[in-house]
């Protein structure tokens, strides 16, 4: 293969890009994705385009553990949570800044979050 062309495979795109592709839940998709986040817990966040939820743990090395896990998910994703911890405590806060809203990467992450929880 010729370098050139191996070295554009290898190019990731600029971080602007993903902003121009990132879009919000349309009305049908949250009827489908967030369905079943609200049934679990989850909730909208008055006055934003966000959901919400807080978990309990035993202790806060649980609660710590959590985080760590869905910290390194996250990060793959480059997608974020705002989070508040106090000892067995953690509130999540979801939605994405890309696109002022929510959007798939919410409802991936969430999901992740539970599926950890349990």
């Amino acid at each position: 293969m010729p370098p050139f062309l191996s070295l554009s495979l290898r190019v990731q795109p600029h971080p602007c890009f993903r902003k121009l592709f990132m879009s919000t839940l349309t009305k049908e998709q949250r009827k489908e994705s967030l369905a079943p986040l609200l049934s679990s817990g989850w909730s909208m966040v008055t006055n934003r385009d966000a959901i919400i939820k807080k978990y309990q743990f035993q202790d806060f090395n649980e609660a710590f553990g959590f985080m760590s896990r869905v910290a390194l998910k996250a990060d793959k994703m480059d997608h974020h949570p705002e989070w508040f911890n106090v000892y067995n405590r953690v509130e999540v806060t979801l939605s994405t800044h890309d696109c002022q809203g929510l959007s798939a990467k919410d409802v991936e992450l969430a999901t992740f979050c539970d599926g950890v929880a349990k």
